[in-house]
């Protein structure tokens, strides 16, 4: 992309990775796997510092750390006396520390702040053309299976009972999570990630039920926090990564001014016509 200059790249790179934390977003609101995601995102550390320390592709690295990690926090979620907030829990605090350690062993300095935060600035369009495809794939993804991930999401004995298999969109999700967690790093960092992820799809959901209108909506705000942020990082000279996670609570909160006093109760799950006919709150 030779035409745009580094922040034409930057402002290019928001807009997509505003658009797929919102999409895959409300994935993550419906499943409730915030705390989920926030640990991924830590856990996607390790692998970064790894991948510089060897030279090779710093998303490479992260997203074969992000599988490892899946791979444990699933098998401890199956110990019956642990569940997943502990496997969550343990994925946090181990992908970081793990990262941390890996840092401290390397023989030349390691740029961990840009890891941490993001780095908007310096993207690539290797980075833009990653984003971008994710985002054409949730899109695809929802197209085709958003009853399936709806239907189980909101009713897992339920999907189970018309004969499907649950770990199917359990799989999906975590692939999209784990894809997305990735390709929003060089934004928003390993810390901040959660916040671009969560905090649209959460938004959108104060505001309008149907899921259909929360993927609408829950990009546009993902689209404004990554616009919005990188516009007053340049304004204010103040590190982008933290200006959009900033804007995402915000707009958050703007949210909650407005959805939430007409319902104070917790939130009704959608409403899904299953691929059986039935209509399944």
């Amino acid at each position: 992309m030779p035409q745009l200059d580094f922040f034409g790249l930057a402002m290019l790179e928001v807009v997509l990775a505003g658009a797929l934390a919102g999409v895959v977003g409300v994935l993550v609101v419906l499943r409730e796997r915030a705390f989920f995601t926030m640990s991924l995102t830590h856990a996607t550390f390790p692998g970064a510092v790894a991948a510089a320390m060897l030279g090779v592709s710093v998303p490479l690295g992260a997203a074969v750390a992000a599988v490892a990690l899946i791979a444990v926090a699933v098998g401890i979620g199956r110990i019956r006396s642990q569940g997943p907030a502990v496997a969550s829990g343990v994925m946090l605090t181990a992908g970081f520390a793990l990262g941390a350690l890996l840092q401290s062993l390397a023989p030349l300095p390691i740029d961990v702040e840009s890891f941490l935060v993001g780095q908007v600035l310096a993207v690539t369009g290797a980075d833009i053309a990653l984003t971008a495809a994710l985002l054409v794939v949730a899109a695809a993804v929802w197209a085709l299976a958003g009853r399936h991930l709806v239907f189980s999401s909101v009713d897992e004995r339920g999907y189970r009972r018309a004969g499907l298999a649950p770990w199917v969109p359990e799989a999906l999700s975590l692939a999209l999570i784990a894809a997305t967690v990735v390709a929003i790093m060089p934004v928003v960092g390993a810390i901040l990630g959660v916040a671009l992820i969560v905090a649209p799809a959460a938004a959108a959901r104060l505001v309008v039920r149907d899921w259909r209108w929360m993927l609408v909506l829950a990009p546009v705000v993902g689209i404004a926090s990554g616009v919005v942020g990188l516009l007053a990082s340049r304004w204010l000279d103040i590190a982008a990564g933290g200006a959009i996670a900033l804007v995402a609570a915000l707009l958050y909160g703007a949210a909650w001014i407005v959805g939430g006093p007409r319902d104070r109760r917790p939130a009704p799950a959608p409403r899904v016509r299953g691929t059986i006919g039935a209509e399944t709150p």
